[in-house]
């Protein structure tokens, strides 16, 4: 089972959305044999890789980085998550109570980790904070992990 995991930028705009869903399914279908997608299910890049998965038939996986990361979430996002929490074969909780960059750079990581594949929905642009998705990236890299890049042509954050 190919175990992929994501990690992205959060806040795109709608247009950008639309090409990097489409892509995540074509890529997605293009796997041969059953996946396995691991995904934090924040908004942007983790909802739309998470809901690829599934439309796939494929086994979704939750990163919770903390006790509290759900409450850190946009208010419109929370419905969402927990439909896609719910959704999730096996959820891994990490020890932290509190949602912040430190608990999200080690959920990056854990994600890494665990799987044979890194996503990254990302525009090429160093992180705006730790744990950003540039940090993660770069973390599967050193790693030697494989990582491919989904960002449409001239999109801007």
């Amino acid at each position: 089972m190919r175990r992929v995991a994501i990690t992205g930028h959060r806040g795109l705009p709608a247009e950008v959305e639309r090409a990097v869903a489409a892509d995540l399914r074509e890529r997605l279908g293009r796997v041969t044999g059953p996946v396995t997608g691991l995904s934090c299910l924040a908004d942007g890049a983790d909802t739309l890789f998470a809901r690829a998965v599934l439309e796939r038939g494929g086994a979704l996986e939750a990163v919770v980085p903390a006790e509290r990361y759900r409450e850190g979430l946009p208010a419109e996002h929370r419905p969402v998550y927990d439909t896609l929490l719910a959704a999730s074969v096996l959820v891994h909780h990490l020890p932290h109570v509190e949602s912040t960059p430190e608990s999200h750079l080690e959920a990056g990581r854990y994600l890494v980790e665990h799987s044979d594949e890194l996503v990254a929905v990302w525009d090429g642009q160093p992180p705006r904070g730790l744990g950003g998705t540039a940090d993660i990236v770069d973390y599967a890299r050193r790693q030697g992990r494989a990582v491919t890049v989904v960002w449409p042509e001239g999109a801007r954050r």
